[in-house]
């Protein structure tokens, strides 16, 4: 494969009719990319444009580019080099996004990319547009420049804000069946809660949710006796669930939590004793615990409070992920080193925060994330640090030349 040198050209892109600036002597604009990818209304689970910019800029740069669409839902892989010939490292991201809300609340156009005192705004330009246009732009620049011995993949989604069943997930599949392989990978998830490069993933929480149906029996108000009510019964559980300690925390992680999130019974009669209520709980769990043993755990607190009140009680899960973690080691070191380096800051080996499409990809190959400073995504005028995207794309081509080195 012969390396490219970019030039003062334009490249067109047809499908979304905007062209992409590559200075010479500079490389690929992250910042420029950043906000043409803003500009797709990807919105999950509309595709938007923007896994067809990305397939047309990594094709133009030599990637072998497939579109693994599942389900309705786009998705794209890329890969540079040869596959199964030298190390391979991996990049993933997404680029849908969560929908604008009001967008009245908003001061500028949500999908304008407009840039101002220093900061790039538009839904998804923190989660996490920027993040994938820092990582294709580093790794566009290393392949023509210093063209590695071995292969760059880059896995990106269409559906990391919505069920992220047909995501990472079909990427994933896809890889499997193809012989395709990362051996380390990246996701470009914002990790730095304030300041730029203070914190990367080496693992995270599992994340799963109860579902709890307590039925009784209805009856009049002014004759209790006559009905079995469910709403002590499910008082007493969610109390039960509520005040159980799951764990004081292991060495990489926080103790684990669960919160109840709603309890409903839909009674609008003050004289009438409901047959059923329903409640939800959502748990953030440790490597102390798995899916399993949390939903025997609390399939064994519902059967007591059945027997205990002489009510039912139907119980449901759905697992988001597991907990997993990296151990620190090789990959973490690399990529602590690269953000040192680049931002000045030592980043914190962490294992906070919410789910990430990291929970599907450490089954295939060890994964960190680092990103960007997450503190304004999902919001009103969601906006990213134009000087914070150069910072990462730096950041990601170190990664690439100590990797490759």
């Amino acid at each position: 494969m012969t390396s490219r040198i970019w030039t003062d050209v334009q490249v067109t892109y047809r499908n979304v009719g905007e062209t992409m600036d590559l200075q010479a002597g500079f490389g690929m604009d992250a910042v420029d990319l950043t906000a043409k990818l803003v500009r797709c209304r990807s919105v999950t689970p509309d595709e938007g444009g923007a896994l067809v910019l990305l397939e047309e800029v990594l094709s133009e740069a030599g990637f072998t580019c497939t579109r693994v669409d599942r389900n309705g839902t786009a998705n794209l892989f890329a890969r540079w080099g040869t596959a199964g010939n030298g190390r391979s490292f991996g990049f993933n991201g997404h680029t849908d996004v969560v929908p604008v809300g009001d967008a009245a609340a908003w001061s500028v156009d949500p999908f304008g990319a407009e840039i101002k005192d220093g900061w790039l705004y538009g839904r998804g330009s923190v989660d996490m547009k920027s993040g994938v246009a820092a990582f294709v732009a580093a790794a566009v620049d290393f392949v023509a420049d210093t063209p590695p011995d071995g292969s760059i993949v880059i896995a990106i989604t269409g559906d990391e804000e919505g069920d992220a069943t047909d995501g990472t997930i079909a990427l994933l599949d896809w890889m499997a069946a193809n012989n395709e392989r990362m051996d380390a990978c990246i996701v470009g998830e914002p990790t730095c809660p304030e300041v730029m490069g203070e914190m990367m993933k080496i693992g995270r929480r599992g994340s799963m949710t109860a579902y709890f149906t307590v039925t009784g029996v209805q009856g009049h108000s002014a004759y209790p006796h006559r009905a079995n009510n469910p709403l002590p019964a499910m008082a007493r559980l969610m109390d039960r669930l509520a005040s159980h300690e799951l764990d004081a925390g292991t060495d990489h992680f926080d103790a684990s939590t669960l919160a109840v999130t709603t309890i409903d019974t839909g009674n609008p009669a003050n004289n009438v004793i409901p047959a059923a209520c329903r409640a939800t709980v959502n748990i953030r769990f440790n490597d102390d615990h798995t899916s399993d043993s949390l939903t025997d755990w609390l399939r064994g607190e519902a059967d007591k409070i059945a027997t205990a009140f002489g009510v039912e009680v139907a119980m449901r899960t759905q697992v988001s992920g597991e907990s997993f973690l990296t151990p620190p080691g090789e990959l973490s070191d690399l990529v602590a080193a690269a953000v040192a380096a680049e931002t000045s800051v030592v980043p914190e080996l962490s294992t906070s925060g919410g789910t990430s499409d990291a929970r599907f990809v450490k089954d295939h190959c060890p994964v960190v994330e680092f990103g960007l400073v997450g503190q304004r995504m999902h919001g009103v005028d969601e906006r990213v640090s134009v000087e914070q995207i150069g910072q990462l794309k730096a950041v990601y081509a170190r990664v690439l030349r100590e990797y490759f080195s």
